[in-house]
């Protein structure tokens, strides 16, 4: 059985001293996939390429553009990411003011201790970690309150029940990521009318979900069910499971997910949401979903 290495969190070193690239690459290369820049502008073009890294590990005194110089042009795009310096002789004053802005995490002086810098590298990914964490706790809070609050808003302004499903759709397609959502309206069977698509539709006009096996099953069962499809569209072995696990990793081309949206134990509409890209359900967005379903119904009821 394969099992499937975690993947190394990415560090990036700069100095314009080879030795020095070299020596960092070799001590943190079995912990960390270590990009390494000679000079700033260097660095900052390896960001720009490879995206957010967990720790940034610079030199003071560089050609060109200082340490502090360089980290301070990283922080708006990434603010998570965790700085250290490295510096063979006391700037005060460009230290003091890197450290108080939250630009710099750390400073080392050289010639450093392996063991030392190892130890402060270890603590800038476990803080790096942590602060990503609390960041996406705190996207997905504000996620909730998005959607909620754009269903709620689509259902008062409604006059018929059909008139909020087109902006909720268009709601849920943004706030979730999704390439294609549809909501349908069941009423005793899902027929021709009542398909309501996102403005992400690349038919400009959703389609009815009548006999999809999926649909039907979140019908009949009353709970999430999922599909993996691949490129070639034709759906695996399973073409429906159940959401119940805590996470749910997915690796294949096409990804569909189809909600029952229920008020007072009846089904009333089905929700469908696809990916187009490889996707990992959370536990919050699958709460966040099921709340969404029930704000649907609660909206199609009362309108």
């Amino acid at each position: 059985m394969n099992v499937e290495r975690p993947q190394k969190p990415k560090m990036l070193v700069v100095d314009d001293e080879p030795d020095n690239l070299d020596l960092l690459y070799r001590t943190f290369r079995r912990d960390f996939t270590v990009l390494r820049a000679e000079s700033g502008i260097v660095a900052l073009e390896i960001l720009s390429s490879e995206g957010e890294v967990a720790v940034i590990i610079s030199d003071q005194r560089m050609p060109e553009m200082k340490g502090t110089e360089f980290l301070s042009k990283t922080v708006p795009q990434f603010p998570d990411t965790m700085r250290i310096i490295l510096t063979g002789f006391t700037d005060v004053e460009d230290l003091v003011e890197a450290i108080n802005s939250g630009q710099v995490y750390k400073y080392i002086t050289k010639p450093w201790d392996p063991h030392e810098l190892k130890g402060v590298v270890q603590r800038a990914a476990e803080t790096y970690d942590l602060l990503k964490q609390r960041t996406e706790e705190l996207h997905r809070a504000q996620a909730q309150t998005t959607l909620l609050s754009m269903i709620i808003e689509a259902a008062a302004q409604a006059t018929h029940k059909d008139d909020c499903l087109k902006p909720i759709a268009d709601a849920c397609s943004k706030v979730l990521g999704a390439d294609r959502c549809i909501i349908q309206r069941v009423e005793g069977s899902l027929g021709a009318q009542g398909v309501y698509g996102s403005e992400r539709e690349d038919s400009g006009q959703a389609q009815s979900l009548a006999q999809d096996p999926l649909v039907e099953a979140a019908i009949a069962t009353r709970q999430l069910q999922s599909s993996l499809q691949k490129s070639s569209m034709q759906p695996t072995a399973d073409p429906a499971s159940s959401l119940s696990q805590t996470d749910l990793t997915i690796q294949n081309i096409q990804v569909r997910l189809v909600a029952p949206v229920m008020f007072k134990s009846q089904v009333l509409a089905v929700l469908l949401l696809q990916w187009s890209e490889p996707h990992l359900f959370q536990t919050d967005e699958l709460t966040l979903i099921d709340l969404a379903t029930q704000q649907i119904g609660m909206a199609i009821a009362c309108a």
